[in-house]
């Protein structure tokens, strides 16, 4: 039987939670030298059909996106990503802290998706590489998207066809992996190294875990780089277990894709439920376990009134369906979201 029929909060506890509460006994070497980090190389390894990927950890999405990046884009040089990504809108100009000044050159694209054109047409701006340039460096792809959309596995490849052919490396921002893995109905590897994918931010985070992202490398001559990188940006714990416990415990028996399996289907559940609410405007398709979409003012005060709570923007985006007042909210699902919670909430909007 699966894991979600056996109760899916138990096992949640008892191989992640546990597995924190028992890094504490006994002595164990330090800095990603204990057991278990050789048992998560060995096990990443084998998920994602790479015998001689670098596996590491750290403890946050940023940190694994801003190394990862700094170990393939020079200081002069530009990191692609599109305008809604989360290193431009949501890490306080790590990227750049991190590759000691390196240029982002945002993308546009509906959904938060590139459009391939248009990533062409950037690339080919920079045509002069004289001293005087910026340089091209990397691409950087979000999937899930910022939006809650998805690239198709072929979107995928026609953006790192094009970073290939202009000399880029490639990065994936994988802080939702499990949910894009499962939303696409694909294996790990189709969706980083089988797609054109250099190296992958691999999130445990938004997936259940307390706080450890795994940056996998699928070229080992760039794991040397980012070792040094790691430990220069303050990234390297001597404590090291308590990442290695929460990784060996979230990818023990698959739990990773039950739990982003539980997400996925709690967001669609609740989507379905909302298309019979008056009022409230889906903004962009929800693929994984995110939904974007706009409320009303009043909608939005009774919301808050009756004790929900969620992300929301002012000033919001607007389209021709809505008013100056309407505002933009985001809901998320997790592998916690409960049925009832589900109708409690579309309950409150009426």
């Amino acid at each position: 039987d699966s894991v979600a029929s056996r109760g899916l909060g138990d096992v949640y506890k008892r191989q992640v939670l546990n597995a924190l509460v028992n890094a504490n006994n006994g002595y164990t070497s330090g800095y990603g030298n204990e057991e278990a980090m050789f048992n998560i190389t060995k096990k990443i390894r084998t998920l994602f059909e790479a015998p001689n990927a670098s596996v590491y950890l750290v403890a946050t999405g940023t940190a694994a996106n801003s190394l990862a990046l700094a170990t393939i884009t020079k200081p002069w040089e530009t990191i692609f990503c599109h305008k809604n990504s989360h290193i431009e809108e949501d890490e306080c100009g790590a990227p750049e802290f991190y590759t000691n000044g390196a240029k982002l050159t945002l993308i546009d694209g509906p959904n938060a998706k590139m459009c391939p054109y248009k990533l062409n047409e950037a690339i080919k701006y920079y045509y002069q590489k004289e001293v005087h340039n910026i340089q091209n460096g990397s691409l950087s792809i979000t999937n899930v998207t910022e939006f809650g959309t998805i690239y198709s596995l072929d979107e995928m490849q026609k953006l790192t066809e094009i970073a290939k052919i202009n000399g880029l490396k490639t990065h994936l921002d994988g802080a939702r992996f499990a949910n894009a893995m499962i939303a696409l109905d694909c294996s790990p590897a189709e969706l980083t190294w089988k797609s054109g994918i250099d190296v992958v931010s691999f999130g445990g985070t938004k997936n259940g875990c307390m706080g450890v992202e795994a940056v996998i490398f699928f070229n080992q001559e760039l794991a040397w780089e980012f070792e040094l990188r790691r430990k220069r940006g303050g990234h390297l714990f001597s404590k090291h277990r308590f990442l290695s416990a929460q990784m060996e415990g979230y990818l023990d028996g698959d739990l990773w894709i039950d739990l982003a399996k539980k997400a996925n289907n709690s967001c669609q559940k609740l989507l379905k439920k909302l298309q019979d609410v008056t009022g409230i405007e889906i903004i962009h398709p929800p693929q994984g376990n995110l939904i974007f979409a706009t409320i009303t003012k009043s909608m939005h005060d009774k919301l808050i009134a009756r004790g929900a709570k969620y992300n929301f923007w002012e000033p919001q985006i607007k389209s021709s369906k809505t008013s100056s007042s309407d505002i933009k909210i985001r809901l998320a699902c997790s592998w916690s979201t409960s049925d009832l919670e589900i109708d409690q909430l579309v309950k409150s909007f009426n």
